[in-house]
């Protein structure tokens, strides 16, 4: 755990020195959930209907244009070949890499959601929904996105085929989080979708530390 904690706090301190880099999810998805009710109507039921489904696509594309950010300054400066080769357990450093990713990207996400949700009009019942679906939601988006990252850190330009490997992935989360939202606005039972999120968040956890250390080793050796 020395090791998981200080590779979390490597990940956390460099994310800080390049603050730049680091709000351009966040305003990424700020951006276009302001937008939508310009491009769309402003009209309040109309935009209450929809919302759900416009701030968690936002959310999804906000991690994913940050997602690549995970392994690209490790593997152009050699660090995460030392990594690599370090005799601590790798799925637990991949876990710490995601941890930090997560907590860089989709942590704050989740805390400006309920802004935008009120932006969109949002019934505010269903607020606490929406942060728990994007609190299931996001480590599972940030999780599978590092298994794709893995697997096309070697190609020089490998972010197209990064995006048709992930997307499909992040399907069932995208269904599952923005449907939970919808239901509690119809006055609907949630439970099911949220226990649904909850095992998908516990097999991606289990699992996904373990791909990304093999498929790094693929792409990297």
């Amino acid at each position: 755990m020395n090791a998981f904690f200080a590779l979390l706090k490597r990940d956390l301190l460099l994310a800080y020195r390049n603050r730049g880099e680091l709000a351009n999810p966040m305003l990424f998805f700020v951006i276009v959930v302001s937008l939508f009710p310009l491009a769309v109507s402003p009209e309040s039921d109309r935009l209450s209907g929809m919302a759900a489904g416009v701030i968690w696509v936002a959310a999804l594309l906000a991690t994913l244009l940050s997602i690549e950010r995970i392994f690209r300054s490790d593997f152009d400066d050699g660090t995460l070949e030392q990594i690599l080769l370090s005799p601590r357990p790798l799925p637990l450093l991949m876990l710490a890499k995601v941890t930090a990713h997560w907590l860089v990207t989709g942590l704050p996400l989740i805390i400006v959601s309920p802004l935008l949700a009120l932006l969109m009009h949002l019934p505010a019942e269903a607020l606490g929904t929406l942060m728990l679906t994007l609190l299931l939601g996001t480590p599972v988006l940030s999780l599978v996105g590092a298994i794709g990252v893995a697997l096309t850190i070697g190609l020089r330009r490998g972010g197209m085929l990064l995006t048709l490997l992930v997307l499909p992935l992040y399907t069932p989360v995208l269904i599952f989080g923005a449907n939970a939202v919808q239901a509690v606005t119809l006055g609907l039972e949630v439970a099911g979708q949220l226990y649904l999120m909850a095992a998908i968040l516990v097999f991606a956890l289990t699992l996904a530390p373990l791909a990304i250390g093999a498929a790094l080793r693929v792409s990297v050796s």
